[in-house]
């Protein structure tokens, strides 16, 4: 009946609850829009900015601390509590009075939020061990994206003819609660023991070193500009393009940002396939390209027909980067630091966004959209470059390195790398005791750990 990654009962209903919950997300961004207004009137513009950029704070900040403990906490627990968490701040909002109630739901909804999403990625990859099916649960993923994007404001507009926009709330509450539920329902694979540094200080670092010590990674850092700075420019200024630039109605904004998702979506079809037979390198740096050529032919200030295709080509670039994002993760650290490296991709790709969201918005209103398009599209093509630069052509897997003499303690089993001796004290493995590690050159799959504390030159 099912295929692929879908055949895979835990992905399913795992797939089943990332949807779920988009969707009801998507009724809380119309119905926050609406609550704004009915509370700050002319200054609803103002209220949805800084809720915005609240949402960016939270994602930021809390995600690399969620990550330092993920490991150490029952997986499916964790995500159960953090989908009730936030079911509980989203039932909360219908019955706000005033402005400040509204930030502070808002931050405790996206600080649940920011720590549900990389752990439930991170977990992902341990459910689908092979590269095929784990590639399509990442077509998958981004499609569920595009589709709420899509979706959800029509479902909104259709479910606003028949109840009032607190409702949409209480909506999303349910929603929330359908995830923890098909999270319930599955067994999840344990996290795997890890070696991290024990200090907070030291754990909140840990995902972070990994990833700016990885040069794949730091390509990867370089193009979230990229995506941050194409996507700020549709979603912050799309509205005002086509309602005061154009002269257009409510239903061509529609359309534009229905063109931008289905670009978005065709690309994440064909991915899979294309990454069967193409390098990931390539395809990533493509898309940087083709969202920075988008941004700099807008400058062209082309009409509304020339926008579609515009707005369609900038979403088929980002999701040429996002979509294989996850592979680039899995590929760059072991198992055990696997939520670690999730929650710092998330916390820096979002503060790429907390950039260039209020520059888009700022140089938009100020300046004029054609500055806009002129410095977001110099971003763009500042983030290709770099992560062209940063990001070694071939880029193997397997490298050749030498390994210094060592004596530390950390958790290990006795591999081929850890034969030594025991007095008896030292427990069942994997346990942590001091060891030595004589010096020696050899070839594996090397990423950033204990052992590994920079890239071979």
């Amino acid at each position: 009946m099912f295929s692929g990654p879908l055949s895979d009962r835990r992905y399913r209903h795992l797939f089943a609850a990332q949807v779920i919950a988009l969707l009801g997300t998507g009724l809380t961004t119309v119905a926050l829009a609406l609550l704004a207004d009915a509370l700050a009137g002319a200054q609803a513009g103002q209220v949805l900015g800084t809720a915005l950029a609240i949402k960016m704070v939270a994602y930021v900040g809390i995600a690399p601390l969620v990550g330092a403990y993920a490991t150490r906490l029952p997986r499916r627990s964790l995500l159960v509590g953090l989908d009730l968490l936030r079911a509980s701040a989203v039932g909360v909002l219908p019955f706000v009075s005033e402005i400040w109630q509204i930030y502070l739901l808002i931050f405790l909804l996206n600080a649940c939020s920011a720590g549900f999403t990389p752990l439930f990625q991170a977990t992902i990859p341990d459910i689908l061990e092979t590269d095929s099916h784990y590639t399509r649960a990442l077509s998958l993923s981004r499609l569920a994206y595009d589709l709420e994007n899509l979706l959800s404001p029509l479902a909104a507009a259709l479910l606003l003819t028949m109840m009032g926009f607190d409702l949409l709330f209480l909506l999303n509450a349910l929603a929330f609660l359908a995830s923890a539920l098909l999270v319930v329902s599955v067994v999840l694979p344990r996290a795997q023991a890890t070696d991290a540094p024990q200090s907070l200080r030291d754990r909140l670092g840990h995902g972070l070193r990994i990833y700016l010590r990885t040069p794949r990674l730091k390509g990867l850092l370089a193009l979230s500009l990229a995506v941050a700075a194409g996507g700020a420019m549709q979603i912050v200024n799309t509205v005002v393009y086509v309602r005061s630039g154009l002269g257009l109605g409510e239903i061509s904004v529609a359309l534009a940002f229905a063109a931008a998702g289905g670009g978005s979506m065709v690309v994440a079809l064909g991915l899979p396939r294309l990454l069967d037979k193409v390098a990931q390198r390539p395809l990533m740096l493509a898309g940087g390209g083709l969202m920075t050529a988008s941004l700099f032919l807008g400058l062209l200030q082309p009409a509304f027909g020339p926008l579609l295709l515009l707005w369609f080509l900038l979403g088929a670039g980002s999701s040429l980067v996002l979509t294989p994002s996850g592979r680039l993760l899995k590929q760059s650290c072991r198992g055990a630091d696997r939520a670690a490296v999730f929650s710092a991709q998330f916390s820096l790709s979002h503060a790429c966004w907390l950039v260039t969201y209020p520059l888009a918005g700022w140089l938009g209103s100020q300046y004029g959209l054609s500055l806009a398009f002129l410095v977001l599209g110099l971003l763009a093509l500042t983030g290709t470059l770099a992560a062209a630069r940063l990001w070694p052509d071939g880029d193997p897997v397997v490298l050749e390195h030498e390994h210094p003499p060592q004596h530390h303690s950390h958790l290990h089993v006795h591999d081929e790398h850890h034969q030594h001796e025991h007095e008896g004290w030292e427990g069942p493995e994997p346990h942590a005791h001091p060891h030595r590690h004589a010096p020696g050159r050899h070839r594996h799959a090397f990423v950033i750990d204990t052992h590994h504390a920079h890239w071979p030159v």
